[in-house]
């Protein structure tokens, strides 16, 4: 059985908060330092010219400030035969990204986990590190939204509606982070946990406009959760 020893912690510059978000990694961008002069072609320099401008229109729109994703009910438990997660991220989706999942565009989240033995006098004992996906993309023949997961034994999941599949995205239910044999009775754990929008999500031409503009970028803090097993 689990006994936790406190409730969920965010990490942040190698202490903890409560429910409190890391900041935003600063973007930084590169610039020629010289006078050499940057030529392209004109119609391709419009249309870049269009599309960041289009961009920044959205921007200016009310509802497109960022919202702050999180992750929530976490909770550790164990079967006789694996160590198990359950939780969800709130605050992940906004209104342009379900929009532009309808336009085709698909979106993969990422998930991180590491589970250490607590030791008191030597360094922490990791025991498994974990990273798994999952994808949505629409398919607009069928009329229906497509999850694929690389864990689980259903690895396809469809839903009618933008909620469902927000939902079945954005939920981890019973994921197992490895086998019960590697824990010790008595023995203290901790378990993190973190979730990410995968930045090989967009078409590489949108990677610079969207993420250095922080439209689309999201990353949780380092959930921690410490237990006895």
């Amino acid at each position: 059985k689990i006994k936790y020893l406190s409730g969920c912690r965010a990490e942040r510059d190698g202490g903890f908060t409560r429910s409190r978000r890391v900041g935003q990694t600063p973007v930084y961008s590169t610039f020629p330092t010289d006078s050499t002069e940057i030529r392209m072609p004109l119609k391709k320099a419009e249309q870049i010219l269009v599309l960041i401008l289009s961009f920044l229109l959205l921007v200016s729109q009310p509802g497109a400030a960022e919202q702050e994703a999180r992750l929530e009910n976490i909770i550790i438990t164990n079967t006789r035969d694996g160590l198990l997660i359950y939780m969800n991220v709130e605050g992940a989706f906004t209104e342009k990204m379900k929009n532009a999942v309808l336009s085709g565009v698909p979106i993969t989240f990422s998930f991180f986990f590491q589970l250490h033995q607590v030791r008191n006098i030597w360094i922490d004992k990791k025991i498994a590190a974990l990273k798994i996906i999952q994808t949505l993309k629409y398919d607009s023949l069928k009329k229906e939204y497509i999850i694929l997961r690389s864990w689980g034994e259903d690895k396809f999941l469809t839903a009618d509606s933008i909620e469902e599949a927000e939902k079945l995205m954005t939920n981890i239910q019973g994921l197992t982070i490895c086998d019960i044999q590697k824990l010790k009775k008595g023995q203290q754990y901790q378990v993190r946990a973190k979730a990410e929008l995968s930045k090989k999500t967009l078409p590489f031409y949108l990677h610079y406009v969207l993420f250095s503009m922080s439209l689309w970028d999201f990353e949780t803090d380092w959930y921690t959760i410490d237990f006895i097993y």
